[in-house]
């Protein structure tokens, strides 16, 4: 093992700091070193600030998280610093504040030692357009590093901290889990901490969350944001629901067989059984989601302001802004119709089984330049393809979790697994299962960056 105990995980690292094993203060210099070393080739933390980190690392109470330095993603304000949605200006006025993570992380001893990139104004799956410029994937830095959780996602992967704190309002944590190779949990929505997020108030989609290499770390991470022990359980006898939609059958065939085999390898690791179940009308839950995601963040938005945003904010992000300001009330009636519709339809799924699996994503990160996917439908940009799969937990407001099961082509593979509202816990012990069952195979592995780094320090 490498001598530096930023190598070590999320737990391993409090661990080693309440064993009086390693310094607060000398992790926060490992981590400072590591970014200045690893993040000019990804992009992932645009911000740092030893002195506030120095700080908390100094005055950390005796928490779960004591003395370990973690980032959180730009869309959560700082006491010292305002967010700024990887935009060059918000549409609404942002200020400085102690949002809601940085009080639990503050509470649990955590030091936040950088901001983390993420795709402009949250309103992308891929991570490509930020006025920072783009986080870039650890396991191929001219590939997508997942959004809008771009640099936390990408800050993990490469090792630069053990845990990330992001948010998913349509998938945002677990696309970037996907393509970086990380376990990335979407909680039960209202059970993470959301004060002083600009949405707060009006958003029905949009949840903090971890981001982490495994689930033992995403349940440590998770427990501090959710202000309670997500305890561990049994997933013996687990009940895996598939569906036959586009969401498993319009997928890359590599991710395809990677995901089949990996629900079967649950259910042997669990002595469950594969439920085949009926799931309708998804592609509708994916276009009501995106609508109420899009209808929520009007709020401030007038031909006048639009028209005053910096010239800086990217032609895609404007647009977006423009397409929102045109959809018509009645589309948006219809979405939470939709909702109505797919909450009682997913409860009563749930009724016969613990847990429904898809592939996050349907095919492997993208290119940069070009975020387009190739699927047996044909060409799709990564937008259009990543939400069918993610759109449903976000709209229902159930938990939802990814996975890594495997590599296509050197990019990681992710299974999305999600279970009724409230059972958070019971997706990280189907998560550890999984692990088992492969023997930690792909939670360990690492990216080429951090291989590199790695085999320098041990040299």
């Amino acid at each position: 093992m490498s001598p530096d105990p930023l190598d070590l995980s999320l737990r391993g690292q409090a661990a080693a700091v309440a064993a009086g094993e390693a310094d607060p203060a000398e992790l926060l210099d490992a981590a400072l070193a590591r970014i200045e070393q690893r993040n000019p080739a990804i992009n992932a933390v645009v911000e740092i600030f030893p002195e506030r980190s120095s700080e908390m690392a100094a005055g950390a109470p005796d928490g779960p998280l004591r003395g370990v330095p973690v980032v959180i993603k730009d869309e959560w304000p700082l006491p010292w610093r305002a967010q700024r949605f990887g935009a060059a200006e918000m549409i609404t006025p942002s200020a400085p504040g102690e949002s809601g993570p940085y009080l639990a992380l503050r509470a649990a001893g955590a030091t936040i030692v950088g901001v983390g990139n993420m795709h402009e104004l949250g309103s992308g799956s891929t991570g490509a357009i930020s006025c920072y410029g783009p986080a870039r994937n650890p396991w191929d830095t001219e590939r997508c590093p997942g959004g809008s959780s771009s640099g936390p996602a990408a800050a993990v992967s490469a090792r630069l901290v053990a845990g990330a704190v992001g948010a998913d309002g349509v998938g945002s944590i677990r696309y970037p889990a996907a393509y970086c190779g990380l376990t990335g949990l979407k909680p039960t929505f209202g059970r993470s901490a959301m004060a002083g997020h600009h949405m707060a108030d009006v958003s029905t989609t949009i949840v903090s969350g971890p981001l982490c290499a495994d689930a033992a770390d995403c349940r440590l991470l998770g427990s501090v944001l959710f202000g309670e022990e997500l305890a561990g359980g049994d997933a013996a006898g687990l009940r895996i629901g598939i569906v036959r939609d586009t969401v498993t059958d319009d997928v890359a065939p590599a991710v395809r067989d990677a995901c089949e085999a990996a629900i079967t390898a649950l259910r042997e690791e669990t002595g469950g059984e594969i439920v085949e179940v009926e799931l309708a009308d998804l592609e509708a839950a994916a276009l009501a989601t995106v609508l109420i995601a899009n209808t929520e963040g009007l709020s401030g938005l007038s031909p006048a302001r639009l028209n005053s945003l910096s010239p800086e904010l990217s032609p895609i992000g404007r647009g977006l802004l423009k397409y929102r300001m045109l959809l018509p009330a009645a589309a948006s009636v219809k979405a939470h119709a939709v909702r109505t519709l797919m909450r009682r339809r997913l409860a009563a799924a749930m009724e016969g089984i613990d847990v429904l699996a898809w592939p996050t994503v349907p095919a492997v990160a993208p290119p940069l330049a070009a975020p387009l996917v190739e699927l047996p439908s044909g060409t799709l940009s990564a937008d259009q393809a990543n939400v069918r799969g993610a759109a449903l937990a976000n709209l229902t407001g159930v938990p939802a979790i990814n996975v890594p099961v495997g590599f296509a082509d050197g990019l990681p593979i992710g299974l999305q697994l999600q279970a009724a509202w409230g059972r958070d816990e019971l997706l990280l012990d189907a998560a550890e299962a999984l692990e088992r069952a492969n023997g930690r195979r792909w939670v360990e592995a690492l990216p080429p960056l951090a291989q590199a780094a790695t085999e320098t320090t041990e040299a």
